[in-house]
């Protein structure tokens, strides 16, 4: 069993991710940081614990960074709503966030735990470059960080260049892959190709509980903005689940190392691409994820959905 952080800013497939997360007998999930991103912060807290709630899981969550290091994105609410889920949200968690902050809690556990700590990120990267920044030391106690985000050979989802993940602070993206972190990244290259389809998503709404019917209330808000947006996929991607599954099924994917480096400058801010400049020699930074069993991941995704709903 794998202990594991997530650190999340919980839109609809953070959302999924969470879910997929909670119905893994492989993973021992510690607990949930979250930041900004895909809704404010107060939005991103809220929701996860909405999501936790409704799973019937009481797993901690610790509030983290409410803006990027040095410049503010906002963002559209075009896939995500405005709310983060959807436009659902219809009520307040029972629960509070632990009072802790989600940067000593990452600090906490890594010292705690070491190798055996995985932690997945599925937002923007300010809480763990906050966290390096605070406590140099994690970088190498860690066992694994493995990211959600950047887009190597394939295009953005916000600028032709740049994911959403990455240029929402594209300076704390920076400090962590120039960290030696031990990263594995799952970007636009593998997540595209993992579809989640409305068939599915009405399998949810059948089984009719209070759990299944939030999950495809908010996911169909998402499906329907891909509809419009990415028409050719044909249902969702499920960007952030796939995170989670390579985490605890790392032979899911095929992976090339790489020095990857963010590339902060105006015209091309935001992309994730490997750094042929630099001054030191020095080997990969990166386990970069470059093809995927889709349908094998799909699956096992859809699986452990059903088992979170069953409880």
């Amino acid at each position: 069993m794998r202990k594991v952080i997530l650190d999340v800013d919980t839109g609809v497939d953070d959302a999924l991710a969470i879910a997929y997360a909670t119905a893994s007998p492989e993973v021992e999930l510690l607990g949930v940081t979250t930041t900004y991103g895909m809704a404010p912060a107060e939005c991103s807290a809220r929701n996860t614990l909405l999501v936790l709630e409704q799973l019937k899981c009481d797993v901690p969550v610790f509030r983290g960074a409410e803006q990027p290091l040095i410049r503010t994105r906002q963002y559209s609410g075009t896939f995500h709503g405005t709310d983060g889920l959807g436009n659902v949200v219809r009520s307040e968690p029972k629960r509070a966030a632990s009072g802790m902050h989600a940067v000593d809690f990452i600090i906490e556990q890594v010292r705690k735990h070491g190798r055996d700590l995985t932690l997945v990120t599925t937002a923007p990267l300010t809480n763990l470059a906050l966290a390096i920044q605070k406590a140099p030391d994690i970088v190498g106690r860690i066992g694994r960080v493995v990211t959600m985000g950047g887009a190597v050979a394939t295009p953005g989802n916000v600028t032709k260049f740049a994911e959403a993940n990455i240029i929402i602070d594209p300076h704390a993206a920076q400090k962590v892959f120039s960290s030696e972190l031990p990263i594995t990244l799952v970007g636009l290259d593998v997540t595209r190709k993992t579809v989640l389809r409305q068939e599915e998503v009405e399998r949810w709404r059948e089984k009719n509980t209070p759990c299944s019917t939030f999950f495809a209330d908010f996911t169909k808000y998402y499906i329907q903005a891909y509809k419009v947006n990415h028409p050719y996929l044909k249902g969702c991607a499920l960007h952030d689940p796939l995170a989670v599954g390579i985490a605890v099924h790392p032979e899911l994917v095929n992976m090339v190392p790489m020095y990857i480096e963010v590339d902060l400058e105006e015209d091309a801010l935001g992309r994730t691409t490997e750094d042929l400049r630099r001054k030191s020699p020095g080997g990969p930074n990166t386990n970069v994820c470059m093809e995927v069993d889709a349908e094998r991941f799909v699956s096992r995704f859809l699986s452990r959905i059903d088992q979170a709903f069953s409880r």
